[in-house]
């Protein structure tokens, strides 16, 4: 590709995994940010960054078939080579995502395929794990269920709260999601019927420390 790598982004909140990929100045573009909800604080942390942003209303529209391909519709009119959902709490139409395959990623607070959905850090304490983690993967229609191309992982303390335990792997969110972002950026991560890393097909998902 002879120019950057066009991204866009979808979240829900205030926007902190949005703010690390910015942060982390990777060789992209960014060409909107938009949200289910105006009060997100990602759009604001976009807008102070320069970048469009866009915020539908899902009450707006007669079906969430039909919002989904509005917003979409947004992502796609400007342009956007990848997607990333950053906190995007909605799931999305099947046939909507369809379009999207193998260029649209979500970071998810867990260890996939472990703890899909919400309350990962509360159902990982609940079971005793000794380890929890962070996980990128590429969307599907199934619930964070795509293909997992990298995980970053931390281990469990005795005296972990669901707070401790959210903001000590928030940390480790804001290092994967640049870091898978900028090896699809570089080439190094790719898309042909599914994940290539370094001109291999990834059969397992790398570890952040491969991606550094």
């Amino acid at each position: 590709m002879d120019r950057p790598l066009r991204v866009a982004a979808l979240a829900s909140g205030r926007g902190s995994n949005l703010a690390a990929l910015i942060a982390a100045r990777l060789p992209i573009e960014f060409v909107l940010v938009g949200s289910d909800k105006a009060s997100a604080g990602a759009l604001a942390v976009a807008a102070e960054s320069g970048i469009p942003t866009v915020a539908l209303n899902p009450r707006d529209y007669a079906t969430r078939t039909d919002f989904d391909r509005a917003l979409f519709g947004r992502v796609a009119d400007a342009g956007a080579d990848l997607l990333v959902l950053a906190g995007f709490m909605r799931i999305i139409d099947a046939g909507v995502v369809a379009d999207w395959e193998g260029r649209a990623i979500n970071v998810h607070p867990s260890l996939l395929p472990k703890y899909r959905g919400l309350h990962t850090h509360r159902r990982c304490l609940e079971a005793g794990d000794a380890e929890h983690g962070a996980s990128v993967h590429f969307v599907t229609a199934e619930l964070d269920g795509g293909p997992v191309v990298a995980q970053a992982r931390i281990p469990v303390r005795q005296d972990d709260t669901e707070a401790s335990l959210a903001t000590r792997l928030l940390v480790e969110e804001h290092r994967l999601l640049p870091a898978v972002v900028g090896a699809i950026a570089s080439g190094r991560l790719r898309w042909e019927g599914g994940a290539v890393f370094d001109g291999d097909p990834l059969t397992t998902p790398l570890d952040i420390t491969e991606l550094l």
